[in-house]
């Protein structure tokens, strides 16, 4: 990571540090800059991308964005509040130099990000962002300044939101429905308030949305994927087949069973790594997770013989582990999931679609498909830091882990990592009996506070 780029792009509260107008102006013009330089047709004036959620500041950053991008002799092409996915997509189709997304993700309203993917869909690689780092924090940006008929201009997509329920609806098997599924959506009021009802309508879904009335502020307010408990309580009082949850960006999925439990990204991931096996669909018999991935999933996975390997936390990190080893499924448990046959990026739309998809195909309970894999007791704790020493490093917690993990044996792990976006230490564990795995997570947080907190 750098001081501006991140694990996934650039993150900060709104209008302080990293995002406020002046930076995100710079962080455009260099963008564009980039662009320009590494354009291949010179003389063609290159294009940029950008959609946004539906955060209050997401106004403010995107006229800063466009300022500075059209300063620098470069188009911009806006699509309003569309999901991630969605900008790495039309990104692609319409052949642009890139795309930016404004958002924070699952973060709240008043965080605020910047997301850059390449012209081929994918976030922006290492030395991109190290070159547009680069240009903003040296200042070399400020002296370049094309003139008069050299500057760009920018214009609205109208029907960038129709282009991607289209590409969404097909990656849905040909000839099939969703005739007579009753279907909950959970739209995080984010991005894919708009978008995700009509495309689980017009695929002929009975479906209902909660939190799909974006105000700026209500954003992943005790909604969308890490807040499910209103999506549990409308599944179980409407008999829906399923509940699907979105994050405020879109890129994220978790999904409620017909009975009203919440499942895991990993087994999301573990029912659509078995259909993929069953079918002859899973690309060198691999699946991609990452370090934050339940034993129980590899457990699961190793059954049905098939291969895990295992990435560091991030979809970019999952991503280069799928291309490394040729995989066409991977995600996170936080339901980040790339099938790459459908899509360069996590997209959250597309992955309940694949789930729907099994379902409809095998005429299977999603509870019942739910128990491919065990789900072993787990407690996530964040512990608020100011700074990030190396953990490695810090002997009284390297003692406590120690004796953690002898502790736990076989059945259980402990994981402590800083998080990649926030001022957090994240003390993971997991263990065969919540009573114990509590124990040790809160006998670790105290040591993370003492140290480090």
């Amino acid at each position: 990571m750098g001081e501006l780029f991140g694990t996934d792009g650039v993150r900060g509260m709104a209008n302080e540090g990293s995002m406020t107008v002046e930076m995100v102006l710079q962080i455009g013009r260099a963008t564009a800059y980039a662009c320009k330089e590494h354009h291949s047709e010179k003389g063609i004036r290159p294009r940029i991308i950008i959609g946004k959620d539906t955060r209050l500041s997401g106004y403010m950053l995107e006229n800063a964005l466009t300022a500075g991008i059209t300063s620098m002799g470069v188009d911009v092409l806006l699509l309003g509040p569309v999901p991630t996915p969605a900008v790495a997509f039309i990104t692609q189709s319409m052949r642009a130099d890139a795309g930016i997304v404004i958002s924070a993700s699952h973060n709240p309203y008043f965080d605020n990000g910047i997301k850059i993917f390449s012209r081929t869909g994918y976030k922006l690689p290492d030395e991109m962002e190290a070159e547009i780092e680069n240009l903003v924090l040296t200042g070399r940006i400020n002296n370049i300044r094309p003139v008069a008929q050299e500057v760009g201009k920018a214009k609205r997509i109208d029907d960038a939101m129709g282009r991607y329920i289209e590409f969404c609806k097909n990656t849905f098997p040909d000839g099939m429905t969703l005739d007579g599924m009753k279907v909950v959506l959970d739209c995080s009021n984010g991005a894919t308030y708009k978008c995700a009802p009509l495309i689980f309508s017009e695929l002929g879904a009975d479906v209902t949305t909660i939190h799909a009335k974006p105000n700026g502020t209500n954003i992943n307010d005790r909604c969308g994927s890490q807040h499910t408990q209103d999506l549990r309580t409308k599944v179980k009082g409407l008999d829906a087949n399923v509940g699907l949850a979105f994050d405020g960006d879109g890129d994220r999925l978790i999904v409620v069973d017909e009975k009203g439990n919440e499942l895991t990204g990993d087994q999301i991931i573990a029912i659509c790594t078995k259909y993929y096996k069953d079918k002859g669909l899973l690309k060198n018999n691999l699946v991609v997770g990452t370090v934050m991935s339940n034993i129980g999933f590899h457990i699961a996975l190793k059954e049905l013989g098939i291969k895990t390997e295992v990435s560091d936390v991030g979809d970019r990190c999952v991503l280069e582990l799928m291309q490394k080893h040729d995989a066409v499924l991977g995600g996170e448990d936080s339901g980040h999931i790339i099938f790459h046959n459908h899509h360069t990026t996590g997209d959250g739309i597309v992955s309940a679609l694949q789930l729907l998809a099994i379902m409809r195909e095998t005429g299977t309970p999603l509870s019942d498909l739910a128990q491919v894999m065990k789900v072993f007791p787990q407690v996530l704790i964040n512990v608020e830091v100011s700074e990030k020493p190396n953990i490695s490093e810090i002997e009284k917690l390297k003692e406590a882990i120690i004796t953690a993990e002898a502790e736990l044996g076989s059945k259980g792990r402990v994981l402590i990592r800083y998080s990649g976006t926030q001022p957090m230490c994240r003390v993971m564990v997991e263990g065969p009996t919540p009573e114990q795995t509590t124990e040790i997570a809160e006998r670790l947080v105290a040591v993370v506070k003492e140290t480090i907190g």
